[in-house]
């Protein structure tokens, strides 16, 4: 178990930022890779639905180390999912979204370049930040607004003229590259903050609300490969076209969800900032020498800008919330900062 924020050490906090960045930008680039090398394509629906089949065996794995025995963790799931089904109901609009959010990824990922990517969907910081003004009732300070018009600024340079790989074959559509990218940030920054008004509503543990998430995911998931893919599928199989690299691709789609979620506890604003930094020019690095990608003036300085305003924004500030009336005692929402 980590220690808490406050004592965690310097070595602890890089550990985090290394594995974060490694598993943004890896993720990225492997699915880019499986979308546009694989001579077979595999249907991505039911890597989506896969991906909640194993968050949902991590997060009990997780529950029943917190629990402690298998008897609590029996009576936690009794009482928090078999005896709670208006809870299943409200975790299964996050685990829609979600699950549009992730469809829409791989759609992103078979048509543009990685790198592009990475920079475009740091478009979910000012999604997040509006639906955290309007859900949550925060506000955001001056720099924070301005950092999100730069954010929004620099990713109109990447787009404005897509860089190209020369080593990716296949037909690509940057136009629709970009509409699914918009839609997942839409979706990230929505089904983020009703997880986050879900969780602070009751004191629930972290991984029972997952876990009620992730089953009503799988349902979801496995509606979306019937709906979309379901006479190919039953035709070819539900892991047609699967390798190696598939599987690490879902592993790692698995796995980066629920550390971030882990490691946010332990680190800062900054930190996070640093690490989508760090993830753009990891991505770009490898979108260079594995696919071709032809830097442009407009996509450095787009992802430069990018960098900038990830870093503003996460800078420490002073409490922006929407005061009430002075109390004697400060409100514990004027505590929350977004």
């Amino acid at each position: 178990m980590a220690p808490p924020k406050e004592n965690v050490s310097l070595l602890f906090k890089l550990y985090c930022l290394t594995v974060m960045t490694l598993v943004a930008a890896t993720y990225t680039v492997a699915l880019r890779y499986t979308r546009t090398t694989e001579t077979v394509l595999y249907f991505s629906t039911t890597a989506v639905c896969i991906a909640e089949v194993i968050k949902l065996f991590l997060s009990l794995g997780i529950l029943a180390k917190e629990t402690g025995s298998g008897g609590r963790l029996l009576t936690s799931l009794k009482e928090n999912v078999l005896g709670s089904p208006k809870e299943l109901l409200k975790l299964s609009v996050p685990s829609l979204v979600y699950a549009i959010q992730n469809n829409m990824a791989f759609l992103a990922l078979s048509n543009l370049d990685a790198a592009v990517y990475q920079v475009t969907y740091q478009l979910k910081i000012p999604c997040t930040a509006l639906c955290t003004v309007l859900m949550l009732n925060r506000a955001l300070s001056k720099l924070q607004w301005f950092s999100v018009f730069m954010l929004c600024g620099g990713v109109t340079l990447v787009q404005w003229k897509p860089a190209q790989a020369t080593k990716v074959q296949m037909e690509q559509n940057p136009l629709v590259g970009f509409g699914a990218i918009a839609i997942a940030v839409l979706c990230s920054g929505f089904a983020g903050v009703y997880f986050e008004k879900v969780l602070k509503s009751s004191d629930t543990s972290l991984w029972v609300r997952n876990i009620q998430m992730y089953l009503s995911g799988i349902v979801v998931t496995l509606v979306g490969v019937y709906m979309s893919d379901g006479a190919q599928v039953m035709e070819k199989g539900f892991f047609y076209g699967y390798t190696h690299y598939v599987w690490f691709v879902i592993l790692l789609s698995s796995v980066g969800g629920l550390y971030t979620s882990v490691v946010v506890k332990y680190t800062d604003n900054i930190m996070k900032g640093f690490s989508a930094a760090a993830a753009i020019v990891l991505s770009t690095v490898a979108s260079v020498v594995l696919f071709g990608l032809q830097i442009t003036i407009t996509f450095s300085l787009g992802a430069l800008l990018v960098c900038i305003s990830i870093y503003l924004y996460g800078l420490p500030r002073e409490n922006t919330t929407k005061l009430q009336p002075v109390e004697p005692k400060a409100s514990k929402a004027n505590l929350i900062h977004v």
